[in-house]
């Protein structure tokens, strides 16, 4: 296996410049060009952040730190998700039961059977795989929630086909591009640290049927949880 290139530091900056064409257009356009700045600067330290805490993790290799960041990813991506609707603290709750339950089985599928790590919380397996799920799971909670408010207003008899059929567009979009338009960020990594295209596309199946997985029980116990507390007198 090939060596990975490190970047460095002034080779880095250049990605700046993309960012800054970007933040142009938006004070051009006279949009919310602070809002831009403030989620670089976000990405920024909290990209620098979880490099520190993830090498402090990989030292430490105990199952209950593991699990506790598990548990923060977890939370912060209920709370994010609650980010379209008006009501976030009593949403917040029904996010975090969806995401629990809809991502922690497809989770230790994956890493007790499909891609069995010893031990099986072994940080620098787990915890990726772990965002991985959290963040595509949270987002398709984030649009079914916002869809499905939206149809609930309207009076749509089918409120919740239409949120749960939204939520999953960009997770199936994505099937439909993989290989032809795209090759996602885990198929590249790993095809440029110098891994066989065709074992790398092995790791991206099990990568996609995880998300869609996740994605798919997320939303539906999220839209089964609103229906029943909406039925309730």
């Amino acid at each position: 296996m090939e060596q990975v290139a490190e970047i460095s530091l002034d080779r880095l900056m250049l990605m700046s410049l993309p960012l800054l064409a970007v933040w142009g257009l938006y004070y051009k356009l006279k949009l919310k060009h602070l809002d831009f700045s403030g989620a670089c600067l976000r990405m920024l330290s909290q990209l620098i952040g979880i490099g520190f805490v993830l090498s402090f993790l990989f030292e430490l290799n105990q199952p209950w730190w593991t699990l506790l960041i598990f548990a923060f990813m977890l939370s912060m991506a209920a709370w994010i998700a609650t980010r379209p609707l008006p009501k976030r603290k009593s949403a917040f709750r029904a996010m975090a039961v969806s995401l629990l339950f809809g991502c922690v089985p497809v989770l230790f599928l994956v890493v007790g059977f499909v891609l069995p790590a010893e031990p099986w919380y072994k940080p620098n397996h787990f915890i990726p795989l772990a965002g991985m799920i959290l963040s595509n799971a949270m987002n398709a909670v984030s649009l079914a929630a916002d869809r499905l408010e939206r149809e609930l207003e309207r009076g749509s008899a089918d409120a919740t086909s239409q949120a749960f059929e939204t939520a999953l567009i960009p997770t199936l979009n994505s099937f439909f591009a993989v290989g032809v338009v795209s090759l996602p960020g885990m198929m590249t990594g790993q095809i440029l640290s110098g891994v066989s295209p065709l074992i790398a596309v092995r790791y991206q199946i099990v990568v996609m049927a995880m998300v869609m997985g996740a994605s798919g029980l997320s939303v539906a116990l999220y839209i089964w949880g609103l229906e029943r507390a909406r039925s309730r007198p």
